[in-house]
C-alpha cells in the first residue's frame, strides 16, 4: 500500500532544453507558421505534439521544405554536411543546438586538425550521435564489446588518440567503456572537461540518492529520450524497481499498489506540468499519501540565445 511519495530534485528540463523551447517560442512569435524543425526539437512526446498542434512541422527531409522557409536545428545538433545542405536550400536557419553539444563538436574539430584518432561513445542512430560523428571521421563505440573487437594493430600508434562522448549517457556505463579503451590504448586521452552534460550527471546522482529511500521509482520521460532511459537504468542498477512513463496514463495500478515509498524523477526534456499532473492523479487515488521533496543539489545553469 502506497504510503509516501518522494519528489527528487534536480529533475526535469535542463538549460539546453529550456533554451531550445524559448528559441522556438520566440521564433513562432516573430515569424508565425509554418516553421520547420529537424528531428524532434527535444525528446519529449508532449512537447512535440503541442508544437505540432500549433503548426510546427518536424522533418529531416530538407528537400521537401520550400526555399526561404524558417528552419530550426534541434537541441541535438546537426552535422556540418546537414548544415551545408540546409544553407544551399536558402533556408532561414535558427540554431537551437545545446551549447554543450556544440562544445563536443568543437572538440572533434580540434582533434581532426591534429589528425587524431577519435573514439565516440554514443548510441547509433541518435540524432546527437549522427551530428557529432558527422563532424569528422571517428569510431562509434556503444559498449565494452565494441572495445573488445578493436585490434590495436589496426591503428597508427604515432597519432594522438581521443575519446568523446554523447552528452546523455550513463555515467557508470561510460566510465567502464572509457576504462576499457584506456586499457587497450595506453596513450588515449579524454577532453579536459567532461562531455556528459551537467544535467545528465546531476539527475543520475539524484536517482542514486532517491533509490536509497524508496522501493519503486517512476521516471517521467519519453521512450526515445536517451537521458530518461539512463535514469531508469540507474535506478534499477541501484536495487529498486523503476518504470519509464510519458504521463499518468502509463502507470498501472500494480505499480502503485505494490509500492510503499514511491520516488519520482523526470528526464531533462520533460515539462514540470507532467510531473505535477502525475502527483495530482496519485493523490486522488491515495488521498492520505504523504508527499515530500528530496533536494539532492541545486542547479543554476542558463544559456544565452542566438539571434532570431
Amino acid at each position: 500500500m502506497l504510503k509516501e511519495v518522494l519528489l527528487v530534485s534536480p529533475r526535469g528540463p535542463c538549460a539546453g532544453v529550456n533554451r531550445a523551447i524559448t528559441i522556438i517560442e520566440k521564433t513562432l512569435e516573430k515569424y508565425g507558421i509554418p516553421i520547420h524543425v529537424n528531428h524532434d526539437l527535444v525528446h519529449n512526446t508532449f512537447v512535440v505534439r503541442d508544437l505540432q498542434k500549433r503548426g510546427v512541422i518536424f522533418t529531416k527531409d530538407i528537400d521537401s521544405i520550400p526555399e526561404n522557409s524558417v528552419y530550426l536545428f534541434s537541441a541535438h545538433g546537426v552535422s556540418p554536411q546537414f548544415r551545408e545542405k540546409a544553407e544551399q536550400r536558402n533556408l532561414h536557419i535558427i540554431d537551437a543546438t545545446c551549447p554543450l553539444v556544440t562544445k563536443v563538436h568543437k572538440e572533434a574539430e580540434k582533434y581532426a586538425h591534429e589528425e587524431a584518432i577519435i573514439f565516440f561513445i554514443g548510441h547509433k542512430g541518435h540524432p546527437e550521435a549522427e551530428g557529432t560523428t558527422g563532424v569528422t571521421q571517428m569510431y562509434l563505440i556503444e559498449s565494452k564489446e565494441d572495445v573488445r573487437r578493436l585490434n590495436p594493430e589496426n591503428f597508427d600508434d604515432g597519432k594522438p588518440m581521443y575519446i568523446l562522448t554523447q552528452t546523455t549517457l550513463s555515467i557508470d556505463d561510460t566510465a567502464e567503456i572509457i576504462s576499457s579503451l584506456k586499457e587497450k590504448f595506453s596513450n588515449i586521452k579524454t577532453p579536459p572537461g567532461k562531455d556528459i552534460c551537467y544535467a545528465t550527471t546531476n539527475r543520475q546522482s539524484a536517482i542514486k540518492e532517491l533509490a536509497k529511500q524508496c522501493d519503486t521509482i517512476i521516471v517521467v520521460g519519453s521512450k526515445h529520450s536517451s537521458n530518461s532511459n539512463r535514469l531508469v537504468e540507474t535506478a534499477r542498477s541501484n536495487g529498486v524497481k523503476a518504470f519509464l512513463v510519458d504521463d499518468f496514463s502509463d502507470v498501472s495500478e500494480g505499480i502503485l499498489d505494490s509500492s510503499e515509498i514511491l520516488g519520482i524523477s523526470s528526464g531533462a526534456s520533460v515539462p514540470d506540468i507532467l510531473v505535477e499532473n502525475l502527483i495530482g492523479e496519485i493523490q486522488k487515488k491515495y488521498p492520505n499519501v504523504k508527499t515530500r521533496s528530496l533536494d539532492v543539489l541545486k542547479e543554476n545553469v542558463e544559456f544565452g540565445l542566438p539571434n532570431i
